[in-house]
């Protein structure tokens, strides 16, 4: 009973959205004009502006002593792909074996 009292309320939820959307879309038969408006100013042949350098504020600043930090760091140290590869394969025969005892 519980069930179809709740499907009940849900169909009757729906319904009343479905005719909200419905009178919501509703339009008036007027037609509605576009006019597209009018601009007076048209574009007009004139002579060209002045140029003007876009580089006439900037300017190198550096202080007294200032170094780049790529300066200060030290080098990384890479080891070669093959010597990683050779120490990987000595520590691998060095390493204790697991010791299997099968008993059936």
């Amino acid at each position: 009973m519980k069930t179809f009292s709740l499907l009940v309320v849900v169909c009757i939820a729906c319904a009343t959205g479905a005719s909200a959307q419905l009178a919501g879309s509703a339009r008036s038969s007027q037609p509605q004009v576009f006019v597209m408006p009018e601009y007076t100013q048209h574009a007009s042949q004139t002579s060209l502006a002045s140029g003007h350098d876009l580089l006439e504020h900037s300017g190198v600043t550096s202080a007294h002593g200032e170094r780049p930090l790529w300066e200060l760091m030290p080098e990384a140290r890479v080891t070669p792909l093959g010597d990683s590869a050779r120490s990987l394969r000595k520590e691998h025969t060095a390493a204790k074996k697991a010791v299997i005892l099968w008993s059936n």
